[in-house]
Protein backbone atom coordinates (compact mmCIF):
# COMPACT_ATOMS: atom_id res chain seq x y z
CA UNK A 1 0.00 0.00 0.00
CA UNK A 2 1.15 3.51 -0.72
CA UNK A 3 0.91 5.91 2.22
CA UNK A 4 1.20 9.64 1.59
CA UNK A 5 1.78 11.65 4.74
CA UNK A 6 1.13 15.38 4.42
CA UNK A 7 1.60 18.11 6.97
CA UNK A 8 -1.11 20.78 6.92
CA UNK A 9 -0.47 24.10 5.19
CA UNK A 10 0.84 27.18 6.97
CA UNK A 11 -1.62 28.31 9.64
CA UNK A 12 -2.26 31.51 11.50
CA UNK A 13 -1.50 31.73 15.20
CA UNK A 14 -4.50 34.01 15.75
CA UNK A 15 -7.21 31.72 17.09
CA UNK A 16 -9.06 30.97 20.30
CA UNK A 17 -7.33 27.60 20.53
CA UNK A 18 -4.79 25.45 18.70
CA UNK A 19 -7.45 23.20 17.14
CA UNK A 20 -9.22 26.30 15.73
CA UNK A 21 -6.25 27.76 13.81
CA UNK A 22 -7.01 28.57 10.14
CA UNK A 23 -4.80 28.26 7.07
CA UNK A 24 -3.17 31.43 5.83
CA UNK A 25 -3.38 32.45 2.18
CA UNK A 26 0.22 31.25 1.79
CA UNK A 27 -0.80 27.93 3.33
CA UNK A 28 -3.56 27.53 0.76
CA UNK A 29 -1.26 28.42 -2.14
CA UNK A 30 1.56 26.10 -1.02
CA UNK A 31 -0.89 23.24 -0.49
CA UNK A 32 -2.38 23.78 -3.96
CA UNK A 33 1.09 23.82 -5.50
CA UNK A 34 2.09 20.66 -3.64
CA UNK A 35 -1.13 18.93 -4.67
CA UNK A 36 -0.65 19.77 -8.35
CA UNK A 37 2.82 18.22 -8.15
CA UNK A 38 1.42 15.20 -6.29
CA UNK A 39 -1.15 14.60 -9.06
CA UNK A 40 1.76 14.03 -11.44
CA UNK A 41 3.26 11.42 -9.12
CA UNK A 42 0.24 9.27 -8.26
CA UNK A 43 -2.88 8.17 -10.09
CA UNK A 44 -5.40 7.77 -7.30
CA UNK A 45 -6.04 7.98 -3.60
CA UNK A 46 -8.43 5.39 -2.17
CA UNK A 47 -8.67 6.57 1.42
CA UNK A 48 -8.01 9.80 3.30
CA UNK A 49 -7.34 10.12 7.02
CA UNK A 50 -7.41 13.68 8.32
CA UNK A 51 -6.94 15.35 11.69
CA UNK A 52 -10.02 16.94 13.23
CA UNK A 53 -8.16 20.28 13.60
CA UNK A 54 -9.41 23.13 11.40
CA UNK A 55 -6.10 23.70 9.56
CA UNK A 56 -5.87 20.03 8.55
CA UNK A 57 -9.50 19.99 7.39
CA UNK A 58 -8.87 23.17 5.37
CA UNK A 59 -5.72 21.62 3.88
CA UNK A 60 -7.79 18.66 2.75
CA UNK A 61 -10.33 21.06 1.21
CA UNK A 62 -7.53 22.57 -0.91
CA UNK A 63 -6.28 19.11 -1.86
CA UNK A 64 -9.80 18.09 -2.97
CA UNK A 65 -10.04 21.19 -5.18
CA UNK A 66 -6.81 20.28 -6.99
CA UNK A 67 -7.14 16.48 -6.99
CA UNK A 68 -10.57 15.58 -8.38
CA UNK A 69 -9.98 11.85 -8.01
CA UNK A 70 -10.62 12.35 -4.30
CA UNK A 71 -14.35 12.59 -5.00
CA UNK A 72 -14.53 8.78 -5.03
CA UNK A 73 -12.28 8.30 -2.01
CA UNK A 74 -13.33 7.46 1.51
CA UNK A 75 -12.58 10.44 3.75
CA UNK A 76 -12.33 9.84 7.48
CA UNK A 77 -11.59 12.27 10.29
CA UNK A 78 -9.30 10.31 12.62
CA UNK A 79 -8.88 11.67 16.15
CA UNK A 80 -5.42 10.13 16.66
CA UNK A 81 -3.94 12.49 14.03
CA UNK A 82 -3.60 15.56 16.28
CA UNK A 83 -0.17 17.13 16.95
CA UNK A 84 0.33 15.04 20.08
CA UNK A 85 -1.51 12.05 18.63
CA UNK A 86 -0.59 8.40 18.75
CA UNK A 87 1.79 7.29 15.97
CA UNK A 88 1.52 3.62 16.95
CA UNK A 89 -2.29 3.66 16.82
CA UNK A 90 -2.18 5.50 13.49
CA UNK A 91 0.35 3.04 12.02
CA UNK A 92 -1.74 0.09 13.22
CA UNK A 93 -4.83 1.56 11.57
CA UNK A 94 -2.92 2.06 8.31
CA UNK A 95 -1.82 -1.58 8.45
CA UNK A 96 -5.45 -2.63 8.95
CA UNK A 97 -6.46 -0.62 5.88
CA UNK A 98 -3.66 -2.29 3.89
CA UNK A 99 -4.82 -5.75 5.00
CA UNK A 100 -8.36 -4.79 3.94
CA UNK A 101 -7.09 -4.16 0.40
CA UNK A 102 -6.81 -0.36 0.38
CA UNK A 103 -4.05 0.48 -2.09
CA UNK A 104 -3.36 4.16 -1.31
CA UNK A 105 -3.98 6.44 1.67
CA UNK A 106 -3.42 10.15 2.16
CA UNK A 107 -2.84 11.20 5.79
CA UNK A 108 -3.20 14.92 6.60
CA UNK A 109 -1.81 15.76 10.04
CA UNK A 110 0.63 17.86 12.09
CA UNK A 111 4.10 18.09 13.53
CA UNK A 112 5.42 16.24 15.39
CA UNK A 113 3.07 13.35 14.58
CA UNK A 114 3.86 13.25 10.83
CA UNK A 115 7.55 12.63 11.55
CA UNK A 116 6.82 10.06 14.24
CA UNK A 117 4.43 8.26 11.90
CA UNK A 118 7.12 7.97 9.20
CA UNK A 119 9.50 6.59 11.83
CA UNK A 120 6.90 4.15 13.15
CA UNK A 121 6.02 2.84 9.68
CA UNK A 122 9.61 2.60 8.45
CA UNK A 123 11.36 1.39 11.60
CA UNK A 124 14.90 2.64 12.15
CA UNK A 125 14.34 5.98 10.42
CA UNK A 126 14.76 9.04 12.60
CA UNK A 127 11.55 11.12 12.45
CA UNK A 128 12.03 13.52 9.53
CA UNK A 129 11.10 17.20 9.68
CA UNK A 130 8.18 18.35 7.57
CA UNK A 131 7.73 21.89 6.34
CA UNK A 132 4.13 22.99 5.99
CA UNK A 133 2.37 21.28 3.05
CA UNK A 134 5.24 18.78 2.68
CA UNK A 135 4.47 15.19 1.67
CA UNK A 136 6.30 11.93 2.29
CA UNK A 137 5.55 8.73 0.35
CA UNK A 138 5.92 5.34 1.99
CA UNK A 139 5.42 1.91 0.49
CA UNK A 140 3.94 -0.32 3.19
CA UNK A 141 4.53 -4.06 2.75
CA UNK A 142 1.61 -5.94 4.29
CA UNK A 143 3.60 -9.18 4.40
CA UNK A 144 6.32 -7.76 6.65
CA UNK A 145 4.38 -4.91 8.23
CA UNK A 146 7.27 -2.59 7.38
CA UNK A 147 7.41 0.47 5.23
CA UNK A 148 10.09 2.07 3.12
CA UNK A 149 10.39 5.81 2.63
CA UNK A 150 10.26 6.42 -1.12
CA UNK A 151 10.55 10.22 -1.14
CA UNK A 152 9.74 13.41 0.71
CA UNK A 153 8.87 16.64 -1.09
CA UNK A 154 8.35 20.20 0.07
CA UNK A 155 6.61 23.08 -1.73
CA UNK A 156 9.82 25.12 -1.55
CA UNK A 157 11.79 22.55 -3.53
CA UNK A 158 9.36 22.40 -6.46
CA UNK A 159 11.43 24.52 -8.82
Amino acid sequence: MQVLIMRHGEASYHADSDPARNLTERGRKETARMTLWLRQQIADIDWVLVSPYVRAQQTLDVVKNEFPLLSSSTIETFSALTPGGDAILSADYLMTLAQDGVSSVLVVSHLPLVGYLVSELCGGIYPPMFSTSAVAAITLDIETGRGSLDWQQTPGSLG
